[in-house]
């Protein structure tokens, strides 16, 4: 019987070591508090996210917007769901090695990114899109590239 508790006890304390090992490392060394926040500084933690952070700095929105403005949704549970969802892509890709040095938006993000123009700058953008057959189609970055980040 008392093998059976040191079992339990030894498969409970394992996932449990390991939960504890990744909340020390995500919110001691990875500063996951800071992604909780609007400060921009926070998207800087990473490398890989230095020249557009630096980009944003030197940008025409760096008075208007933050990170998240235009690169989460409006609304909690949304935001924090893409800050979540982003976060472990992020984590996953960092840990295996596995991202590029000239960071990619997904197109999940890069819906997310859209709207947000088109939310903000309405009373533009409503004029424009009125005059398209496919609405869809417009990218504002298309002609906007270094709008929110110089390149």
């Amino acid at each position: 019987m008392k093998e059976k508790g040191a079992i339990t006890s030894l498969l409970l304390g394992i996932p449990l070591g390991v939960l504890m090992g990744v909340g020390v490392y995500t919110f001691g060394y990875a500063r996951g508090a800071s992604y909780l926040t609007d400060d921009p500084k926070a998207c800087a933690n990473c490398h890989v996210m230095r020249d557009q952070y630096e980009g944003w700095m030197k940008s025409s929105h760096r008075k208007a917007a933050v990170c998240n403005d235009c690169h989460t949704p409006h609304g909690f549970l949304p935001k924090y769901f893409t800050k979540a969802l982003n976060g472990f892509h992020h984590s996953l890709a960092f840990t295996s090695g596995r991202f590029p040095d000239d960071i990619q938006i997904t197109a999940r993000n890069h819906k997310v990114a859209e709207e947000a123009c088109m939310k903000c700058h309405e009373d533009i953008t409503d004029g424009i899109r009125s005059t398209r057959h496919k609405k869809d189609d417009i990218a504002c970055t298309t002609c906007h590239r270094n709008v929110g980040h110089q390149h």
